[in-house]
């Protein structure tokens, strides 16, 4: 053999076992993997939920960059659908066991943060079992000295949480509607502060468990609303696909409207997004005309339905369009009314096949998603569902003063308040936590 031919076989075996060497290295445990888990109050709707999946999704992001979690692989478990009685009108186990999945795209959203389904969280443990269910509560006393203080305790239950102790020792409770679930301890936790407060607990200062509930996670605040992490988090929370293409079949056939076109065409990987240009939108304007419970609840915010169709006419010849879309949960009555008054007026109404498959949740996002492409937007003042309408347009590059507008009473006047401006943030602030 030649010194050539060594010296090839040499160099060829050195290239295996480095190669070898580095995949044993790519492949070496990760961190001690922990879930953290939560819910909501029942009565939570479901735009609101959405938020509060953004308050918990930042505490994981700083849970994973926290110094004193190091060794800790947290992991984001989705709490299933189901159970809004009052925004979702039909009841029972169709509306309950939901998957993130069936309203947005998962994937996307573990751009941001791990983030799995409840039922891969089973298979992954091995059982419906929650090591630790912390129940979060106000203070009792209130605020104690007036001014705004930063703290969280472990604390006597204030009123008596929907949870009992079965004949084993294992605490039962809703749980999404999965009745084989269970939790091995619970306490309540009084708690007032952002959600970076639950950094030092929840490694090793409180608990080593390896998963964690946050009941009642509304009551944990956003840490930096408005800032680049929020906009991060909420930019992940991608669609899913056949409410995208459901919504977009509908724009091309009833409003003329199609992405391109629009400008709003938007990458597959939403961190590959900036906003170059000003989206244009459909040649139409949308609306969100709430009523309902907003009717008493909100009355002096809530303009007629006559009111609706002269504010919306007057927009429609100023943007030099002929259709308008309406989303509302407004009376068969109310909406034909309006639809007299308004001839060029459309409306999403999801057939039976598509109300079994989308569900109550998912016939509501392809409402916004109409609404977001359209020229022009108003929505109704204090409704969350307007908000995350508002949202998507910041996200797509809408011009401002063609996004945050509402449609005053009737008897507000032409400069009543109108909604704040919440500008997008693509530019890290350094929010960054030990």
């Amino acid at each position: 053999m030649s010194n050539c031919a060594l010296y090839f076989i040499l160099n060829l075996v050195f290239i295996l076992l480095s190669y070898n060497y580095a995949v044993c290295e790519d492949a070496k445990p990760a961190g001690n993997k922990r879930y953290l888990l939560y819910d909501c109050n029942p009565g939570e709707g479901f735009n609101l939920r959405r938020d509060v999946y953004m308050r918990v999704a930042n505490l994981v992001k700083s849970l994973r960059e926290s110094k004193s979690c190091k060794g800790d692989d947290w992991v984001l478990v989705l709490p299933p659908w189901g159970r809004i009685s009052y925004h979702w009108k039909e009841h029972g186990m169709e509306q309950s066991l939901i998957p993130w999945s069936m309203f947005f795209n998962v994937k996307s959203m573990s751009g941001f943060v791990p983030v799995i389904e409840y039922e891969d969280y089973i298979e992954e443990v091995g059982e419906a079992v929650i090591d630790e269910l912390w129940y979060l509560q106000n203070y009792a006393e209130g605020w104690s000295s007036g001014t705004w203080e930063e703290k969280m305790h472990e604390r006597d239950c204030i009123e008596n949480p929907v949870y009992e102790t079965d004949s084993e020792g294992k605490i039962r409770g809703w749980f999404w509607g999965y009745e084989e679930t269970y939790a091995k301890t619970f306490k309540c936790v009084s708690v007032q502060g952002m959600s970076k407060l639950f950094v030092k607990p929840l490694c090793g200062g409180n608990t080593t468990a390896k998963s964690v509930m946050l009941d009642r996670g509304e009551n944990m605040l956003h840490d930096m609303f408005g800032g680049k992490r929020y906009w991060d988090c909420r930019r992940s929370m991608v669609f899913a696909d056949a409410l995208i293409k459901t919504a977009d079949q509908f724009r091309s056939k009833y409003l003329d409207s199609d992405d391109v076109r629009d400008k709003t065409v938007m990458p597959e990987n939403w961190k590959d997004h900036k906003c170059t240009e000003d989206a244009i939108g459909g040649p139409y304007i949308a609306a969100h005309v709430r009523r309902k419970d907003f009717l008493y609840a909100r009355k002096e915010f809530v303009p007629s339905i006559k009111q609706v169709a002269k504010v919306l006419s007057e927009k429609m010849k100023e943007y030099k369009v002929d259709k308008v879309f309406i989303a509302s949960d407004g009376t068969k009555e109310e909406m034909k009314e309006l639809k007299s008054l308004l001839p060029g007026m459309f409306m999403y109404k999801p057939t039976k096949t598509e109300k079994s498959e989308f569900k109550m949740g998912g016939v509501a996002i392809i409402d916004q998603i109409i609404c977001s492409h359209a020229r022009f937007f108003m929505g109704t003042k204090e409704s969350t569902f307007s908000f995350r309408i508002q949202e998507e347009r910041e996200i797509m590059c809408f011009p401002k003063h063609t996004t945050f507008n509402r449609i005053c009473s009737d008897e507000g006047s032409d400069d009543c308040e109108q909604p704040a401006k919440w500008k997008i943030v693509w530019k890290s602030d350094s929010e960054i936590w030990d």
